[in-house]
């Protein structure tokens, strides 16, 4: 066997492979004569089927089986041999109808080469790594919240701006009616509060449904209906009171610290605020290291430039997938492929360029400390090695639960890379300004 290459360009090759005679008939000969040991063919016994019939019946199909695999294994050694880094997989080009009568065959495939290029984390313009603090609004806001949730509901005559009004939406024609608990501050606007305010049980109120909450999430809600529904609904409906509360805070105290927390863990106010503010920051911690994860790697897909074998993308495309594709859905394919395919270069290249490697005990490690930590939100603070051994065995078990756990340990380590390496400024915000500035005043 004999196989070449030709570089067409940076970017694309074609790889010849000859097979001859010697490389394939001791194979063929050997499977022919286990058939013929076997072969029920009418007239003969069992083992005495002469072998000119079996290479007639068999022979072609066996030639063209051995053939096939001879190539697949002949070009995977190639490609580990040369160190040929390839995007997809080899392509044979066509040729005129085989002769299988031939002792010599040849075979040509296209292969897409992976480019060459350098990743430059030395940003001109720095990208803003966010520190997201709890400040005392937002710290006095979630007590006060938890003094609503653990508070007492104490009955009122008529509803004032606090009170929790419960009653049922009503609307024959749409077949509404859903007894429902609300407060005005959900309302959008002043022109449905003041319906309320003063109002008593027995009173019915007359809304209509466009405008009426800020969020359509809060309608669908209250008059429980379906998300296609409620869009543009432009309805009156009814809402007649059945009660009305008021729910008085509960008083922060050890007994309300223990059932928060468990027995003697907080024992004052400035304990209280101290443990919700450490909370609230660990979650902003994993939502502004995501952003640095995201936004770093937009800027290293738009400024990171290489060029790709577009064409035979495209063409590889065509038979990838489950489905053959033409021209035209090949290159819609591409276009939207071609961001993630270049990010995964670039991961790559920085993977290999920092010696980032994940070793299956970094996996077994990363996901008892997931066990370790979701067990702790159910109270079981202290699970034995064991359980966690058996668990973690079962999860890995899983291929995809594998995958995304190696998947998740790689991005952290790129995350680390990036804090290391890459031109990053840091910056102090409360989360109310980073919504704002992530996301827009909305």
């Amino acid at each position: 066997m004999n196989i070449t290459r030709e570089n067409i360009d940076t970017l694309n090759a074609v790889v010849k492979v000859d097979i001859a005679k010697e490389d394939y008939s001791d194979k063929v000969e050997k499977i022919l004569s286990d058939y013929r040991k076997t072969a029920n063919i009418p007239g003969f016994r069992k083992g005495h089927v002469p072998m000119g019939m079996v290479k007639k019946q068999y022979g072609k199909a066996v030639l063209v089986d051995e053939i096939n695999k001879l190539l697949q294994e002949a070009l995977n050694k190639y490609l580990v041999e040369e160190k040929l880094d390839v995007l997809g997989q080899p392509l044979p080009k066509p040729q005129d109808a085989i002769d299988w009568d031939s002792e010599e065959f040849s075979f040509e495939f296209e292969l897409g080469l992976t480019p060459e290029f350098n990743v430059d984390l030395n940003f001109k313009k720095p990208i803003t790594h966010y520190t997201i603090i709890a400040d005392e609004k937002m710290i006095n806001d979630q007590v006060e919240r938890i003094q609503k949730q653990y508070g007492k509901l104490v009955s009122e005559n008529e509803v004032e701006k606090e009170s929790e009004i419960t009653g049922s939406f009503k609307n024959e024609e749409r077949d509404i009616d859903n007894k429902v608990t609300i407060t005005l501050d959900k309302f959008k606007g002043k022109a449905a509060e003041k319906k309320f305010l003063g109002a008593k049980v027995g009173d019915v109120i007359t809304l209509n449904t466009k405008g009426l909450y800020e969020d359509d999430h809060d309608l669908m809600h209250a008059l429980k209906v379906s998300h296609d529904e409620v869009h543009g609904l432009n309805i009156d409906v009814t809402f007649t009171i059945t009660e009305i509360n008021k729910r008085e805070l509960a008083d922060l105290d050890q007994d309300l610290f223990d059932k928060l927390f468990g027995k003697g863990i907080v024992t004052t106010v400035t304990e209280l605020k101290t443990k919700i503010k450490e909370d609230a920051e660990k979650q902003f911690l994993q939502q502004a290291e995501q952003k640095l994860l995201n936004d770093v790697t937009e800027f290293l897909v738009e400024n990171t430039k290489f060029n790709l074998p577009v064409e035979f993308l495209q063409k590889w495309m065509q038979t990838a997938g489950e489905k053959p594709l033409d021209d035209m859905q090949a290159k819609d394919e591409y276009e939207k492929s071609e961001k993630s395919l270049r990010y995964q270069l670039i991961e790559g290249k920085l993977i290999t360029d920092n010696n980032i490697q994940i070793t299956l005990d970094d996996i077994k490690g990363h996901t008892k400390q997931m066990i370790t930590a979701q067990m702790a939100q159910f109270g079981q603070m202290d699970p034995s090695d064991k359980e966690l051994e058996d668990i973690s065995a079962r999860i890995l078990s899983n291929k995809d639960e594998a995958r995304r756990i190696s998947e998740q340990l790689i991005s952290q380590r790129l995350l680390q890379l990036y804090k290391e390496k890459a031109n990053i400024k840091v910056k102090e915000v409360t989360y109310e300004n980073f919504v704002k500035e992530v996301y827009g005043d909305k």
